[in-house]
């Protein structure tokens, strides 16, 4: 009888898309990720569209429908070689709504989206906000959950996929606090004894009315230790990589002999309106 594999490679894309150029920007990701072997890779939020979008009817038109836009047919098209997952972030249009949305797929078939629970700043304005839910997909014995840029200052987000078994959390991202994320994210492993890989994005963007907004890269694939496994620069695209082992996310027990799981006090909790 076969062993469930415990051993997986992820990877965490760190690109600089050019706003508008869908065509140019997947021409760019098949140049970066050409040859890439791993279980599982996760490239930046709003990834061959841009981000600063002026409007709703400017992200409609840069938006596709999943699974049948050329983001999604070209990530598909990486999965079937790989065999792995993907996770990438994308505008997602759904009859006449329009989402900041994580495409997920694995070796050649779509798993689904998940859609931004927590927008940022002018996001507000463009897309409409998410009912969730925060989803955990499986693959080939690898459980990932996704949740994309922002959600990160919310520990919920993070702690609600680590509850669902999530051995990995998906970021899809287009950071612009300075580093405050890649930060926390160190933390939001630790908590929750989860692996995390967040995929930034680098370069500039000023499109009036939108303030200019310059991404911090940084990219990081981090350990249910607290550790960083591999960071990506400040500027410049770049592929990280790291192998991570799922009996260690699944694990929950301290060296101390504290499980962090079984030990929550949920029903103490409260204090603060729902």
């Amino acid at each position: 009888m076969t062993e469930p594999r415990t051993l997986f490679t992820v990877a965490a894309l760190q690109s600089q898309p050019v706003f508008g150029d869908v065509a140019a920007n997947l021409a760019t990701l098949d140049a970066q990720l050409a040859g890439l072997e791993a279980d599982l890779i996760v490239l930046p939020e709003l990834c061959v569209s841009g981000y600063s979008l002026r409007d709703r009817a400017e992200a409609f038109d840069l938006a596709e429908c999943f699974p049948d836009g050329p983001l999604s047919e070209r990530l598909l098209a990486l999965s079937e070689v790989t065999g792995g997952m993907i996770v990438a972030g994308f505008a997602e249009r759904d009859g006449d709504r329009i989402y900041n949305a994580a495409a997920v797929v694995a070796a050649g078939r779509p798993l689904g989206t998940y859609r931004k629970l927590h927008l940022f700043g002018f996001e507000r304005e463009v897309f409409d906000v998410s009912e969730g839910p925060l989803r955990v997909f499986e693959h080939a014995g690898l459980r990932v959950g996704t949740m994309v840029c922002f959600d990160w200052i919310f520990p919920e987000a993070a702690r609600s996929l680590a509850l669902q078994g999530a051995d990995v959390i998906a970021h899809p991202s287009n950071l612009v606090l300075p580093g405050w994320c890649q930060q926390a994210m160190l933390v939001r492993a630790l908590e929750n004894r989860v692996y995390t890989v967040t995929a930034n994005r680098t370069g500039t963007e000023h499109r009036e009315p939108r303030p200019a907004l310059r991404f911090t890269g940084l990219s990081r694939i981090a350990a249910p230790t607290g550790q960083a496994l591999a960071d990506g620069p400040e500027q410049g695209t770049t592929v990280l990589c790291a192998d991570v082992d799922v009996t260690v996310s699944r694990c929950k027990v301290l060296p101390s002999g504290n499980d962090v799981f079984a030990e929550r006090r949920p029903d103490l909790y409260g204090g603060g309106p729902a």
